[in-house]
């Protein structure tokens, strides 16, 4: 921002937040076309690839892996139950845990979501390595951003 003038700071196409915001719009509109044929919203989807990767988990560790609050988390875990496709159970080890479970159902859906990611990086435009390049200066962001809330709110740590 040191280039463009003061006066032109304000300016939404100036803002990196919009930027992002208006690519994660479209990022949900592309989502939501190749996602109805696995009856998964996005958020929802996002659950299923963590447990599709990591097994069953606890509430509080899915939350942590999706950067969502139990209150954000709660609903979409219901949907994707009535839907068949987990299974909340309280922990036998700690009963104030819930773990969440894949059902058969659930599991199996994950052959057929496959093609997902080759869908979306098509819609991008994008080659292979552009795609991670993109990803990894995200997380670089992602991780600045962290640490500059960090600073300003100590103690607070980052939601």
């Amino acid at each position: 921002m040191t280039t463009t003038p003061t006066a032109d700071w304000l300016r939404l196409d100036q803002q990196i937040c919009f930027s992002l915001n208006a690519a994660s719009r479209a990022f949900g509109g592309v989502y939501r076309v190749v996602l109805k044929d696995l009856g998964l919203t996005y958020p929802q989807y996002l659950v299923m690839l963590v447990l599709w990767e990591r097994g069953d988990l606890p509430v509080k560790k899915l939350g942590e892996h999706l950067r969502l609050d139990s209150g954000t988390l709660s609903p979409l875990l219901k949907r994707l139950e009535a839907a068949g496709l987990v299974r909340r159970e309280r922990s036998a080890r700690d009963e104030r845990s819930v773990e969440v479970r894949l059902t058969g159902e659930g599991a199996a859906l994950r052959e057929r979501a496959l093609e997902v990611p080759r869908r979306i990086a098509a819609a991008t435009g994008f080659d292979v390595d552009e795609i991670r390049e993109l990803r990894a200066r995200l997380d670089q962001l992602t991780a600045a951003l962290d640490a500059a809330a960090l600073e300003e709110m100590p103690g607070q740590g980052v939601q």
